[in-house]
């Protein structure tokens, strides 16, 4: 059963982890790793990697969590798994998760709920070489948000969505520009 006379995350722990950096801005450079494979057709199996932060791999969560993407079954695949469009929504709620909750931490708000409804907006006939003016990516994403919060009106946690965007690491890495480098190795 969860506490609620605090908020879910603990400030004192952000704040060290904000210090931590300060004294150290090696601990901010953090590289994620995810290690993917073909399961047939169009799905792929997916498994956590090594992650690094200031430049020290920690291979503890190697392997630790796996992952299955697919096609629904009219899109080309066999519905095996989500689909890597619903991977993307899911990745950016759970960034939105993480980004609602410290800033709320931060504030000594208290989330008691945060649910989202995410849509990701594609136009296929780019993707399938039908239309060239057509980008093959989203056209759009849409975030539905809902907090609650006893100890919090209403204005106060719309302050908090209205942040997102220039504070969710994800939301800055899908609304923007970012350097992929793809390779034969």
């Amino acid at each position: 059963m969860k506490d609620n006379s605090k908020p879910y995350l603990d400030i004192d722990k952000v704040s060290e982890t904000i210090d931590a950096v300060k004294k150290n801005r090696g601990l901010a450079k953090v590289t994620f790793c995810m290690h993917g494979k073909s399961a047939g057709g169009v799905a792929l199996e997916s498994e956590t990697g090594a992650i690094t932060q200031n430049g020290v791999a920690d291979d503890t969560r190697r392997g630790q969590f796996k992952l299955i993407s697919d096609e629904p079954v009219p899109l080309l695949g066999t519905d095996l798994g989500v689909s890597p469009a619903e991977y993307a929504l899911k990745s950016l709620a759970s960034c939105y998760t993480v980004t609602l909750t410290s800033m709320a931490a931060a504030k000594g708000i208290q989330l008691d709920e945060i649910e989202m409804d995410l849509y990701f907006d594609v136009d296929l006939s780019g993707f399938l070489g039908i239309d060239s003016s057509v980008r093959n990516g989203a056209q759009g994403i849409r975030v539905d948000v809902r907090l609650k919060s006893e100890n919090t009106d209403s204005e106060a946690l719309k302050i908090l969505v209205d942040s997102l965007p220039s504070h969710s690491p994800l939301h800055d890495t899908l609304a923007n520009p970012v350097s992929i480098t793809t390779r034969m190795v």
